[in-house]
């Protein structure tokens, strides 16, 4: 899911694109947090509770030091404060991961997501895509939850991982918060299939 016209929100915008830019960063990646129920829940509260402040077509960069570590794409981002403080990513997400080369390492994509800010967890489901560049591996899950805290990023739902003609299934998935170390749980079933 790329936009054709994408806008990039950064120092050169507006001050509330500063501001909303600041706060989106801030809440994605230092206080990420977990939806503890359905996606259509968030939905159904999204629509009680229509968005503080709301951001269509975002491209944001995460970088240290100067160097570019997380990219993030999102048709529309919004920002709740009632019931509960929480950022929705409600037409998907897409992030991409660098390594200290500016090289695409890994990326995620799912078609919802949502954190909170009171739990350092969040949340990502419907249609989850991982791609190890390094690897070549694509792995679909059901959803994926990155605990900030712990520094980890996982799933405890069935896993299906392809790398060419190598199909791999899995009850989990495990990695490090960069996506460095993926690990595919109580893997089994590797199916090679013949040119024939």
């Amino acid at each position: 899911m790329r936009p054709r016209d994408k806008r990039v929100i950064g120092s050169r915008g507006s001050r509330r694109s500063h501001t909303v830019l600041t706060s989106i960063t801030f809440l994605f990646f230092l206080t990420l947090a977990a939806c503890s129920g359905d996606m259509k829940d968030i939905e159904r509260f999204s629509r009680q509770n229509p968005p503080d402040q709301e951001i269509k077509v975002a491209r944001i960069h995460r970088s240290e030091q100067g160097r570019l570590q997380v990219e993030i794409d999102a048709p529309r981002i919004t920002r709740h404060s009632q019931p509960s403080a929480r950022t929705v990513y409600p037409q998907g997400v897409d992030l991409r991961f660098y390594d200290e080369g500016r090289r695409l390492k890994t990326s995620i994509y799912a078609r919802q997501a949502v954190s909170y800010d009171d739990r350092n967890i969040m949340k990502a489901n419907d249609s989850v895509v991982v791609i190890d560049y390094n690897t070549g591996d694509t792995i679909y899950l059901e959803d994926i939850i990155w605990r900030d805290d712990e520094d980890i990023i996982f799933s405890n739902h069935p896993v299906r991982s392809v790398n060419g003609r190598r199909i791999t299934y899995g009850d989990g998935f495990a990695s490090d918060e960069q996506l460095t170390n993926l690990h595919i749980t109580r893997q089994r079933g590797i199916i090679e299939f013949n040119d024939e």
